[in-house]
């Protein structure tokens, strides 16, 4: 599986319907190809729920490591990632709803009161549920009460669900400092997206960090300071764990050589693109290409 994201990080998967528009799923991050699932954002305000495992989660510059029990509420337009915090695997609970399923309609009292103050708070892009505090622990509850709810297949679950998302919201508005205005990390979220498009639009090239720095007007070493502050990795750590991402599919397509698919992907030789794939993968090209041969739906 891999996430489906447009040039601007943003997802394009549907979550849930016009008419309904909330989804839950139950996932793991071994059903993504790379382990992980890459930086991206929506609209939509999406709850996570640590079911087994564990995951290292990073929403904007923070990074949290979520155990088994565990929650975490990402809000609108946050960048977000995840990936595997230790050698087993993370089955995790998603739940992720556009805002309007709470207040309705635009501009009515429950939007301008109770959302917009929540959703407009740029300093307020994330918060982890422990249930180390009691109203945390009834957020857990919730969560898994809504994906029981889910599973059931109740003839009125829809409208149990949306009561649960409802106390879930005014918990965190009774609860959680918010302030409705934007923060100053704002500018920064904007050059990493700025960062992140400009990698993924010209990964085939030779792109020089020179080049990224003139993208959000910084020095190289502030932009270098920057993106590992916010990414937890290097940008050329970036560069190259995207370009081999994007050479799976070359290698499921078997239309390809090795020669051929390091060069269409930007790595300067075969021998190395071979070594930093087994580095990110686990694996060699030729072993990933007989795996995805052999087990297609595995790939």
């Amino acid at each position: 599986m891999r996430l489906q994201i447009d040039k601007e990080q943003k997802e394009i998967k549907s979550h849930g319907s016009y008419e309904f528009p909330l989804r839950i799923t139950h996932k793991k991050l071994s059903d993504y190809e790379t382990g992980s699932f890459p930086l991206h954002w929506h609209q939509e305000i999406e709850l996570t729920l640590i079911l087994e495992g564990s995951m290292t989660y990073q929403i904007n510059e923070k990074v949290y490591h979520l155990k088994e029990g565990e929650g975490l509420f990402c809000n609108s337009y946050a960048m977000h990632s995840g990936s595997r915090s230790a050698a087993s695997d993370c089955h995790y609970l998603s739940v992720t709803f556009h805002p309007r399923i709470i207040y309705g309609y635009s501009s009515s009292l429950m939007q301008n009161k109770y959302v917009i103050p929540i959703v407009e708070d740029r300093n307020l892009a994330s918060i982890c549920f422990q249930e180390k505090e009691e109203w945390m622990q009834k957020v857990l509850e919730n969560m898994h009460q809504m994906f029981a709810l889910h599973e059931s297949g109740e003839e009125d679950k829809e409208i149990r669900i949306v009561a649960f998302i409802l106390q879930i919201w005014a918990s965190v508005y009774r609860n959680v400092e918010h302030s409705g205005q934007n923060g100053g990390r704002d500018r920064d979220t904007e050059r990493i997206r700025q960062i992140v498009e400009y990698i993924q639009e010209n990964f085939q090239e030779n792109i020089s960090l020179e080049t990224l720095a003139d993208q959000v007007h910084l020095c190289k070493s502030e932009t270098c300071r920057m993106f590992k502050r916010y990414m937890n990795e290097t940008i050329f750590s970036y560069l190259l764990r995207y370009r081999i991402e994007q050479s799976l599919e070359y290698l499921k397509s078997n239309t390809h050589n090795m020669t051929e698919i390091s060069g269409l992907v930007g790595f300067e030789s075969p021998g190395y693109y071979s070594g930093v794939f087994k580095k990110v993968m686990g694996m060699t090209p030729m072993e990933y290409r007989k795996r995805a041969k052999n087990y297609p739906n595995l790939s």
